[in-house]
């Protein structure tokens, strides 16, 4: 049977459509009882534990974006990581 992780290795490679072949340096054994692999998460473990990597369009604050997604998603905690902002 195939380790998860490297199921999940190969399935975000095939995704974001890179060849390049892995190296393995140790073969170890996991331990899955300290969490899970992202997509084994549910939405609730995604929102609770997760990043959303999200492109700011110009015009709205770092601020006003983070209301929004809290009031979207019904979160009681959400905040910003910094922005990369263009000037001009």
């Amino acid at each position: 049977m195939e380790d998860k992780g490297w199921s999940f290795i190969r399935d975000i490679s095939l995704f974001c459509n890179d060849n390049r072949e892995w190296v393995i340096l140790r073969d170890e054994e996991t331990d899955y009882s300290y969490g899970k692999l992202p997509l084994e998460r549910n939405l609730e473990e995604l929102l609770d534990l997760g990043v959303i990597n999200l492109d700011k369009p110009p015009g709205p604050t770092s601020h006003e974006v983070v209301a929004w997604i809290k009031r979207m998603l019904r979160l009681k905690k959400a905040g910003h990581g910094g922005t990369l902002e263009e000037t001009v």
